[in-house]
């Protein structure tokens, strides 16, 4: 970490409350503070790590008032051995073709997110999401970011993630995939890739976000074990 960042020079804000978009009948607000361009990827791995998430140019997390059900969940990736499901899924997409490339902004890859979009969050808060927006959100960030797609024997883009590397992992900040293929089970195929990857690379973790046990859009994640979730005493083991 660079001798230069002091934590103490931040500067917070909070957002007011809005709709869960997790639990029904909650309202959430977060605390977030920007990116600067110099320190930028000091301060998102030291954040995440104390269970901050980076969107674009800007890292937050939860300051609900009363709700504390978001919790940080990171894979131990060193530990992990997939099970019969995850091999299957592994040996569907066997023949597709990684490639890892500076945040820089495609076409072909804002066509993939914009079908992914409208099929899977029409009413998300990216839904309206144009070319110059996806450039900000892939190319606007002061972090260490690659983009790694997933081509086809054909090779035609069918998966991508906008991924970070921390000191100890990698943070999958935001993923996407083509939803015809759906017996490939592409959005766990990623997330056994990086862990993959992390293995390669040696690093311990792998940071999945955010995790609500009681919603059933969250519940994948606790699916890639062992994992740790953080808690009030810090990250903890869970069975």
């Amino acid at each position: 970490m660079s001798r230069h960042f002091d934590p103490n020079d931040l500067q917070f804000y909070i957002t007011l409350p809005a709709p869960c978009p997790y639990l029904d009948g909650e309202m959430e607000r977060k605390i977030f503070t920007p990116l600067d361009p110099l320190k930028g990827p000091n301060i998102n791995d030291y954040l995440t790590h104390s269970g901050f998430r980076r969107s674009q140019n800007v890292i937050y997390r939860p300051a609900c008032e009363t709700c504390h059900a978001c919790h940080s969940l990171r894979v131990k990736a060193a530990e992990f051995t997939p099970g019969k499901s995850f091999r299957r899924t592994l040996k569907n997409n066997a023949n597709l073709i990684r490639t890892v490339n500076e945040a820089f902004a495609t076409e072909e890859q804002f066509d993939l997110l914009n079908r992914y979009l409208t099929n899977r969050h029409p009413d998300g808060g990216m839904a309206e999401m144009d070319f110059e927006r996806y450039e900000m959100m892939v190319e606007d960030c002061a972090s260490r970011t690659e983009i790694i797609e997933y081509r086809n024997a054909g090779d035609h883009l069918i998966a991508c993630c906008i991924t970070d590397t921390l000191r100890d992992g990698l943070s999958m900040v935001y993923s996407f995939f083509d939803i015809d293929e759906t017996k490939r089970s592409l959005g766990n195929f990623m997330i056994l890739d990086h862990i993959n990857i992390c293995k390669q690379a040696g690093f311990a973790f792998l940071y999945l976000g955010y995790w609500v046990e009681q919603s059933p859009k969250m519940s994948y994640k606790a699916k890639f074990k062992p994992h740790q979730v953080l808690r009030k005493v810090g990250w903890c083991n869970v069975d």
